[in-house]
């Protein structure tokens, strides 16, 4: 295929692109103001605040200087680029609240729009989408009270962006991002009712857009709890958006919001924060309460996923959260994981058995070592992940996996496959997993079923708050929680022992440990383990 040669869809839609920035196509007047109010509901964190104050942007735990010389830089991590131009900051700056927050505001705002040659990725449709839902958002806090010069450059700004946006719809990217890019150009259809072709163009797409990324149990296709809790929040805005322009919600955005609710809770910890596979971190429990109170009557937890492939196994005050499908398919595996049949546990408001977390914004080195099936609780043969890492998702992965689970008198059964390893070294790795109904005993099997024996780990990361040692046999590692006493963890064949580990989960990096189960290819092919309450 010839280089220059593009698809007749991908040339239309740059065609469109193309009439949409000619400056006077349409001769529709620029209004002085939104006409209706659109409103971000969700909060900013003022000490982010105080660092952009300082020049400082924090995106997803990764921090860059912001400035002119940051809007025409098309190098460096595309995801804190894109967080840039995205201006979701400004609810930092609201958070804050004070003149000089929104002075800051209305001076990147306007440094931005005067930046001749911009990076392109400002202008991919979800980071458009989410500038001028951020920009409408917050439209009472540094715009309306700027002088009418500053007022007129934003508002031709936005319909600006809105034109192109909407020209560049469907939206390349198939992931979570096209919902972002549909709820900005709802945001401009919806403040700006004289430019009524925006959301009709919006509303065209979305219930399409709804079926493809929203999984039949509610799941998000993207199979990451982070990326689920920003697709809810996207449509949950743009519902709020409709219901105040008195537009009926199309009947697939609706259903689509009563189902990823209660999905969302299968990945709560007792904590209310997140369970930590697929590039999440735990994110503010009082954020998922405002999503899940944004969202309306969600119901209870389910005991699983079966589309989306996680098992929630509770008894007692004890949780434990399994990942049991194939990792998202290509195009749409941008923050997926190596992590294949890994586990956490929490008793009540306690983690005990976590992953690592992820960076998706940082070096490449931490981003991949994080997404490493190293960096989850889970085994690992011969220090090879079960998926293989590449820049843009995945390469090689699990393409069979088994999983069913079995309930009596209030105690759960798990046993799941996978076979991730099977193309380099022809193994299955089969997890069985049995919680007893108070939730104290968690016994577990991990095996390798291989043509020649195989040298094989099983890691339990720990959360940085438990407090880990060595039995003094050796025997065994005893655990000591901060709200939920003493546990044990032993092993019945192979070696057992503490390292070093490392934690991302939180606002912050933090030094943690592991407990580290291993065998050799001459020892057994299954070690059987158990986690237990202490006295």
């Amino acid at each position: 295929m010839s280089p220059h040669f593009r698809p007749p869809r991908r040339w239309l839609r740059d065609a469109r692109r193309t009439f949409a920035r000619l400056p006077n196509l349409r001769m529709a007047r620029v209004p002085d103001a939104p006409a209706l109010p659109v409103r971000d509901p969700w909060p900013g964190d003022p000490a982010r605040a105080t660092r952009l104050l300082r020049g400082e942007l924090e995106v997803a735990g990764s921090t860059q200087p912001i400035g002119a010389g940051l809007w025409a830089d098309s190098s460096g991590n595309a995801l804190l680029r894109a967080g840039a131009h995205g201006f979701t900051w400004l609810r930092d700056l609201r958070a804050l609240g004070t003149d000089a927050a929104r002075l800051r505001a209305r001076a990147l705002v306007s440094e931005w729009i005067g930046t001749p040659h911009l990076d392109p990725l400002a202008s991919r449709a979800d980071v458009a989408g989410a500038r001028i839902a951020a920009w409408l958002g917050h439209y009472d806090f540094f715009a309306a009270s700027a002088d009418d010069g500053f007022r007129q450059k934003l508002m031709s700004r936005l319909v600006a962006d809105a034109r192109t946006l909407a020209a560049s719809l469907p939206p390349e990217e198939l992931d979570g991002r096209a919902l972002t890019a549909l709820k900005g150009l709802v945001a401009a259809g919806i403040a700006l009712p004289e430019q009524a072709g925006f959301l009709t163009r919006a509303l065209r797409f979305l219930p399409q857009e709804i079926r493809r990324q929203i999984l039949p149990d509610g799941c998000h296709a993207e199979r990451s709890p982070a990326a689920h809790l920003v697709a809810l929040q996207d449509l949950t805005e743009i519902r709020a958006f409709l219901q105040a322009a008195q537009c009926q919600p199309p009947a697939a955005l609706i259903n689509a919001i009563e189902r990823m609710a209660p999905a969302l809770k299968v990945f709560r910890h007792g904590d209310g924060a997140l369970t930590l596979f697929n590039g999440s971190k735990e994110h503010d429990s009082t954020l998922v309460d405002l999503v899940l109170t944004q969202a309306g009557r969600s119901g209870r937890a389910a005991h699983s996923l079966p589309d989306g492939g996680f098992q929630r196994l509770q008894a007692g005050r004890s949780v434990v959260i399994v990942d049991c499908a194939p990792p998202a398919p290509p195009r749409i595996d941008r923050f997926a994981h190596a992590g294949t049949l890994a586990l956490e546990l929490s008793i009540g408001r306690d983690r005990m058995i976590v992953n690592c977390g992820a960076a998706p914004a940082a070096a490449t080195e931490w981003r991949d070592a994080l997404r490493a099936t190293a960096a989850h609780s889970t085994l690992v043969v011969a220090d090879t992940s079960s998926s293989e890492l590449k820049p843009e998702g995945l390469g090689r992965r699990p393409e069979h996996i088994e999983a069913a689970r079995q309930e009596a008198g209030g105690a759960h059964w798990l046993e799941a496959a996978h076979d991730g390893w099977k193309k380099p070294f022809g193994v299955v790795h089969r997890r069985r997993l049995y919680l007893a109904e108070g939730g104290e005993d968690l016994r577990g099997e991990d095996s390798v079923e291989a043509p020649t024996p195989q040298s094989f780990v099983v890691r339990f990361h720990l959360h940085p708050t438990v407090k880990a040692s060595m039995q003094q046999d050796g025997e065994a590692v005893l655990l000591r929680l901060p709200n939920s006493g003493g546990w044990r963890i032993r092993a019945d064949s192979g070696t057992i022992g503490l390292e070093e580990s490392i934690y991302f989960g939180g606002p912050e990096p933090r030094r943690s440990e592991q407990v580290v189960l291993a065998t050799n290819a001459a020892g057994p092919q299954q070690i059987r383990w158990a986690i237990t309450k202490v006295g």
